[in-house]
């Protein structure tokens, strides 16, 4: 990864399962450099101005996602607002030349930005036809202004919405935290209102402070708690749910959604 130039999110989010997907040969590719337009609250990724957009960096990708043999790879960015379109045309060139390289032996996973709510840049997303295509709420309605100041509760279940209305990703997913000062009955109606935007998979997991200088931890969720949000998550709709203190949103990515299109989810 590192002799390509390229950058996981993995590490640059601090995420605490990264040793496992690592060894299991999974990992979450950021394009569009390391450093993020926005400053949200819970995020360890670097925030300031960012760098120029490389120009070779899709060829790298797939070239990565190659030489690895990845049968899932996920390809996620920091958010570039100061870009004219977020980033959209890099995230289409780069599923596309994944396409080119590894063929229909690797599907592809991409979690977007909002885009500003941009639908002419979620079409070239989604005109490259990603096999999901994910974009996370992050936290409950109340809490938004908080948690990501320059996100929008609203625009985000709209990206998802017009994602969904798409023939193409097979699989629309986005992903919660628990823990920053959220009730239990704010969580589940964040759930209802991702079903009914057209969300049909969901992860939630334990939001850990990455640093002091972050949002601090509101409470620990333990994980009899999470189990109970993976059962009344299934019970509303979604086809598959992954609901953990360690959940992340691309943790498992590949059997979660080899299990959402193939209906083999357990309800129990």
């Amino acid at each position: 990864m590192h002799n390509q130039h390229l950058h996981t999110v993995c590490e640059s989010a601090q995420c605490p399962n990264r040793r496992e997907c690592f060894q299991r040969g999974t990992a979450t590719i950021m394009i569009l450099g390391n450093i993020c337009t926005r400053k949200c609250r819970f995020c360890a990724v670097q925030s300031g101005a960012p760098q120029t957009v490389d120009s070779d960096e899709p060829r790298r990708a797939a070239e990565l996602v190659k030489k690895l043999r990845l049968r899932h790879a996920v390809i996620t960015s920091v958010t570039r607002d100061d870009l004219s379109d977020g980033g959209a045309s890099v995230f289409a060139e780069t599923i596309t030349e994944i396409r080119k390289s590894a063929g229909n032996e690797t599907t592809v996973e991409v979690l977007t930005p909002d885009f500003q709510g941009s639908e002419k840049a979620l079409t070239v997303v989604l005109q490259s036809a990603p096999d999901v295509f994910n974009h996370n709420l992050e936290t409950v309605e109340r809490l938004q202004a908080t948690v990501r100041p320059q996100a929008d509760y609203r625009r985000s279940l709209d990206v998802l919405k017009f994602a969904a209305l798409f023939p193409r990703p097979k699989v629309v997913k986005s992903g919660l935290m628990a823990g920053m000062g959220e009730d239990d009955d704010e969580l589940l109606q964040a759930m209802r209102d991702l079903l009914a935007a057209g969300c049909q998979t969901l992860t939630i997991g334990q939001y850990l402070a990455p640093s002091r200088h972050h949002l601090p931890v509101h409470r620990f969720v333990p994980p009899e708690t999470f189990e109970e949000y993976r059962r009344k998550a299934l019970a509303m709709g979604f086809k598959e749910v992954a609901s953990g203190p360690l959940v992340r949103s691309s943790y498992m990515a590949d059997s979660f959604f080899m299990n959402a299109i193939s209906g083999k989810t357990e309800k129990n």
